[in-house]
């Protein structure tokens, strides 16, 4: 079973970008984030003609994430529990084949410090209670998405030029850590410990022409999903497409139960 993450950049306008790469890939299940499209203009008649059966939590201009599945798609969780006063768009759980698939869109929260440096940390507080609900069960799960965090200097391009930013910053670091420390499995580090994984490339400066990049995009698998990892890796071709997503795909192969 192959899962992946992709952070589109906006679902409607770069469309034909993702259906080629659903086509070359044939991932069993796509995390989507960043749509950037309300409710109502999600392309789910596209998305069906494809192969895929959706779901999906749009919102206007920004945010928004969808699953995507080639097989049967139970929803679990719409929105990241513990505030309900939060209305962006950036949670979302389902079942399928029996996985626990959580896909997120963790705040930027730049600049930092700041309000959205806040917003940022109060989420991710949110996430780590959330997540310790989940990881010591027997159902597999797997936590994946746009994190906006690079864990450590290996995930960075020039790491000393990041140390004020929001993603790169030692309380986001922390908390990255913390969830980690609950007893997840960071995917990509454990197929490839030592090796320069990135995961984006600015559109600025050449950076995927140069490999400047960071691996923000991950897979987090519980104890019980963990002995299944058989594979991983970054579509980073993908990057290189015409009017393309500043992310590449990442995905993993799980075996059969």
């Amino acid at each position: 079973m192959k899962i992946a993450t992709y952070n589109v950049n906006g679902v409607n306008g770069r469309l034909p970008v993702l259906l080629r790469w659903l086509e070359e890939s044939a991932p069993d299940v796509a995390c989507l984030q960043e749509l950037k499209a309300p409710q109502e203009k999600f392309p789910l008649e596209a998305i069906e003609a494809a192969g895929y059966q959706a779901i999906w939590l749009g919102q206007k201009s920004w945010n928004g994430v969808a699953i995507l599945s080639r097989h049967d798609i139970q929803e679990a969780t719409r929105g990241l529990p513990g505030d309900d006063d939060d209305l962006q768009s950036r949670y979302l759980e389902a079942v399928i084949k029996g996985i626990h698939i959580c896909c997120l869109y963790l705040p930027n929260g730049n600049p930092a410090p700041g309000p959205k440096f806040d917003y940022k940390l109060a989420w991710f507080k949110r996430l780590l209670s959330h997540a310790q609900t989940h990881v010591k069960t027997d159902v597999p799960v797997v936590i994946t998405g746009d994190f906006n965090v690079m864990p450590t200097e290996l995930d960075v391009y020039k790491p000393e030029r990041w140390v004020d930013d929001a993603l790169f910053r030692p309380e986001t670091r922390q908390a990255f850590h913390e969830l980690v420390a609950q007893g997840w499995t960071d995917a990509l580090r454990k197929l490839y410990p030592g090796e320069t994984i990135y995961t984006f490339w600015d559109y600025f400066r050449n950076a995927y022409g140069r490999n400047a990049g960071l691996r923000i995009d991950h897979f987090l698998l519980n104890a019980a999903l963990e002995p299944r990892l058989k594979a991983g890796g970054v579509d980073k071709n993908v990057r290189g497409w015409e009017k393309t997503s500043d992310h590449a795909p990442v995905w993993i192969e799980i075996s059969e139960d």
